[in-house]
Parts: C-alpha cells; sequence; structure tokens
C-alpha cells in the first residue's frame, strides 16, 4: 500500500514522502479499515518535526485520524462489519491507504454525517468537547480563550454555545473576527486593538470569568490570565507560538489563580466509558443537526503532500485542510 513516511525529523512539507509499504495486518481485538479521508493536525505536524510529547521510531509513518470502511476484522471482533464506515481518531499511521485500528477505539459514522465531518470527528471535537468537561463550568457562567478561530477554538464556542456556557473569542488580527462571524460565532474581539481589553468587558459586564484556554504560549497566556475574575482558572492546551507563557506574578497571587495543563492523551485515557460515549453522543447529534460544523479548507492527495501541509499552516484558514488516500 502507500503510506506518507519520514526518515528524519523536520520541516513536514520536506520529509514526508510516499512511499510503497506492507499492507498492515490486523492483530486480535483490531480492525484493517481502508482510509477514505484523514486531517492534518497541529499535532501530526509536531509529531514530524520532532517536537511533539511522542517521538516515533524512525523512519515513521504519520497522521492519526481518519474515517475509512472496514476492510477486515481481526480475530475476536464481532461488534464491526466489514464495509461500515468508521471513524479514528488515535490510529497512528492514518496518512496511507489502510491503518489498523483497536475496533473499541473505532466509532461508527452515522448516516446523517458526511466523510469530511466524519473523518475530523474524533481528535478535535472530541478534545473540545472534554476541554469543556475539564473546565467544569456552570450553565451562565462566561470563559474566554486564545486562538479562538482555530479548529478546537471554533468547536469550543459551538458546543459551548449548545450547554449555555457563554465564551469570549481573542483572535490576533481583525479579520479573524469577521471570518468567525460568517460561521455564526459572535463575541469575538482581535487582540490588535488598542481597546480590546475594554471590548472584553463590555461583552462580560459585571460576570466573573471564571475560567480561560491558551492554546498559543508567550505573552498570548498572560492576557487570558489578566481577563479572569479571583480563583479563576487558566488551562493551558497548546503552544502554538511559544513554549514558554508569560504571566504576571500579581495576576496569579492576587487572583489565587490556578494553572492547569491538558493533553487529550492523558485525558482520555482516564475517562470513563460511560463519559465517553455521553461525549461522543453530543458530538454526533450536534454534527447531524448542524450546529456543529466542521468546515474543509481543502482536499489534497498523498502526493500532494507539501501543498496540503503549506495549505495547513497558511493564516486566515476557515476548515481543516484533508488527505484523501
Amino acid at each position: 500500500m502507500r503510506a506518507l513516511v519520514h526518515p528524519a525529523f523536520g520541516d513536514p512539507a520536506d520529509v514526508l514522502t510516499v512511499q510503497e509499504v506492507p499492507d498492515p495486518q490486523p492483530g486480535p481485538g483490531e480492525v484493517l479499515v481502508r482510509v477514505t479521508l484523514s486531517p492534518i493536525h497541529n499535532h501530526d505536524l509536531w509529531t514530524v518535526r520532532g517536537s511533539y510529547g511522542y517521538k516515533p521510531e524512525l523512519p515513521a509513518r504519520a497522521g492519526t485520524e481518519a474515517v475509512g470502511v472496514v476492510e477486515a476484522p481481526g480475530e475476536g471482533v464481532s461488534s464491526l462489519e466489514v464495509g461500515q464506515r468508521v471513524a479514528t481518531g488515535g490510529s497512528f499511521g492514518a496518512w496511507a491507504e489502510l491503518v489498523v485500528a483497536p475496533a473499541a477505539a473505532l466509532v461508527p459514522v452515522p448516516e446523517g454525517v458526511a466523510d469530511e465531518a466524519a473523518s475530523q470527528l474524533v481528535s478535535m471535537p472530541f478534545s473540545a468537547i472534554a476541554l469543556l468537561e475539564f473546565l467544569d463550568v456552570a450553565e451562565g457562567a462566561w470563559i474566554v480563550q486564545n486562538a479562538a478561530n482555530g479548529a478546537v477554538g471554533r468547536l469550543v464556542a459551538q458546543l459551548a454555545a449548545a450547554r449555555g456556557v457563554n465564551v469570549v473569542g481573542l483572535v490576533r488580527r481583525a479579520e479573524g473576527v469577521q471570518e468567525l462571524a460568517d460561521q455564526g460565532i459572535s463575541r469575538v474581539v482581535a487582540t490588535d486593538d488598542p481597546d480590546w481589553r475594554e471590548q472584553v468587558r463590555s461583552l462580560v459586564g459585571e460576570a466573573p470569568v471564571v475560567a480561560g484556554v491558551d492554546s498559543v504560549g508567550g505573552s498570548a497566556a498572560g492576557e487570558v490570565l489578566s481577563l479572569l475574575a479571583e480563583d479563576g482558572v487558566l488551562v493551558v492546551f497548546g503552544a502554538m507560538a511559544s513554549p514558554t507563557m508569560e504571566l504576571a506574578s500579581g495576576d496569579v497571587i492576587f487572583k489565587q489563580a490556578v494553572v492547569k495543563g491538558f493533553w487529550g492523551s492523558k485525558v482520555f485515557g482516564a475517562m470513563d466509558g460511560a463519559t465517553r460515549a455521553r461525549l461522543m453522543g453530543e458530538l454526533v447529534t450536534g454534527i447531524a443537526a448542524g450546529t456543529l460544523t466542521l468546515p474543509v479548507e481543502s482536499v489534497h492527495g498523498l502526493d500532494d503532500v507539501a501543498a496540503a501541509v503549506r495549505a495547513s499552516g497558511r493564516p486566515g484558514r476557515a476548515g481543516k485542510v484533508l488527505l484523501r488516500p
């Protein structure tokens, strides 16, 4: 089969190439899936660069999420049938024609969910809804997040609205405000505007901002912290701009703020099956109803991976970049 492979860590546009590799074989409890579409996530690219929490042995495959159809079930698998459409969010090596996944980790895709949405169903949407669970904020509460025009930021805004949680989104440029408005996401402020803090306060009024999400790092983390109320919680989700956070000690001390990290691999692993099923059901319901949207920027073949990587990193991207094996 054809798969994307990198012999060294480096710029994904340079080191990823299409190679012929042996077809994988499912073991007991596993399923062989023929991939239809697979999205490009930041954590996939960080892994190829060698800068993520997980470093594969080289030469390595790439990609972690996909939608496809069951090609062959392994020994002991009776819950899935050949030809059934499934989604997977933790199957390393998904940028390929075939991938093996644990049967228990596969999500059957309902008829009403298109392949383009199903290919993104698990990683980012589940991260977003798990993040909301992690924040543990009540209906009517106010939270703030930066990188609001990123995939998770857009999803958090939509999922929070469905739960009755108020979200103020921060973006780094004025164009991002309109981009989100076009998707039906309001309460967004551009931090390149000198009076952006006053704009946030006018949206929130006298209500306390009980939690914030930082996906950027650097001074942007401190900007989120500065908006929190006393006893507020800052959750660190990512570090798009800098691996170091710049936090004012006064904000931490006098607000008695708490800083917590969120890593999906740890959070998902500790989550019980009933909670996982409930959250996944909430996602599928939102997608089917149209209240949760998963837009696509472009679709590329494996041979066009360099262009796909560049498209994924383009500022102002309106949706996910997908690979079609």
